[in-house]
């Protein structure tokens, strides 16, 4: 079990990287947002910029995941929300050493 002290670094140190996820999240939103203005790009590599938002949407539930368990849900609880099938199979799957 961890200490009171511990336990609230490791919450404050997810709450942190959750903000990070959210700041990447939003320089991959500005990046795209650049790249689909030059209507040639978007024509030539539509396809590939589909990408942009399945980056966005996983690192959003990323941070999400970081910001419930910072709230001090537990893990199960924490990935239960995700909405990104394959991103909660990988979580579930990351727990299931630890069962």
């Amino acid at each position: 079990m961890q200490e009171p002290r511990n336990e609230q670094l490791v919450n404050a140190l997810h709450g942190a990287v959750a903000g990070e996820l959210r700041h990447v999240r939003a320089l991959i939103e500005e990046l795209a947002s650049v790249l689909v203005a030059d209507e040639h790009f978007v024509e030539r590599y539509l396809d590939q910029l589909q990408a942009f938002d399945l980056l966005v949407q996983c690192t959003e539930e990323s941070a999400a995941v970081l910001d419930r368990l910072a709230a001090g849900a537990c893990t199960r609880t924490a990935i239960a929300p995700v909405r990104l099938g394959q991103v909660q199979a990988r979580l579930q799957a990351a727990l299931a050493p630890g069962l």
